[in-house]
């Protein structure tokens, strides 16, 4: 296991394809103390990954902030965050993934290197238990190669949701170290007491 581990190579993919309704603007460029979500997101997982991947839609290639990143377009419609995911695994079938959502503000290093701890499992999925209710945060998780079948699958099924992917797969799930390191903001009422501060202009 540990030679054939090597031998993968392990990206992270930042999922920033959202269209932010709820928000009313880009969530991704949101400001968290001087610098984007998105910035922020890719410089954390630039530590822990050979390479970092943002995912985008087709319109989005030419925004400022992604266009400064290696970018994955969006293949597949209507499918929310699995289309960025199977996208992902389309151009580079032989890696692991470390999947992160663009919108998390309070997201820190420990939170990384404590998934990355269960690379080796022989699980498809490893993801932290919301500290909400329990349930798989599939939004920064481990997509270990071979799961692209699963994920597959499920959206021939017509199951697009993947937290339901999860709940319904061999997940290894573990306890967040940082509890609050996954709240994610999706409303202007999120935002409250948060790090955030203003939009980032670019």
């Amino acid at each position: 296991m540990t030679e054939q581990l090597a031998e993968r190579p392990l990206y992270g993919l930042l999922l920033a394809g959202g269209k932010s309704r709820r928000m009313g603007r880009d969530k991704a460029l949101l400001d968290r103390n001087g610098e984007s979500l998105l910035s922020y997101a890719a410089r954390l997982l630039e530590q822990f990954t050979d390479q970092v991947f943002v995912s985008t839609r087709a319109e989005q290639r030419d925004e400022p902030q992604r266009s400064r990143f290696n970018q994955i377009i969006d293949r597949y419609h209507d499918l929310g965050p699995a289309a960025g995911i199977l996208s992902a695994m389309d151009e580079h079938a032989q890696a692991d993934w470390l999947v992160v959502a663009c919108d998390l503000p309070n997201l820190d290093a420990e939170t990384f290197g404590t998934l990355l701890q269960y690379r080796h499992v022989d699980h498809p999925f490893v993801a932290y238990r919301s500290s909400h209710d329990d349930l798989p945060e599939p939004l920064c998780a481990l997509y270990l190669k071979g799961s692209e079948a699963i994920i597959r699958r499920f959206v021939d099924d017509g199951l697009k949701c993947p937290r339901k992917m999860l709940i319904r797969s061999d997940t290894l799930l573990l306890t967040q170290p940082n509890p609050g390191a996954l709240d994610n903001v999706n409303t202007p009422g999120d935002l409250g007491d948060s790090v955030l501060e203003a939009e980032a202009t670019g």
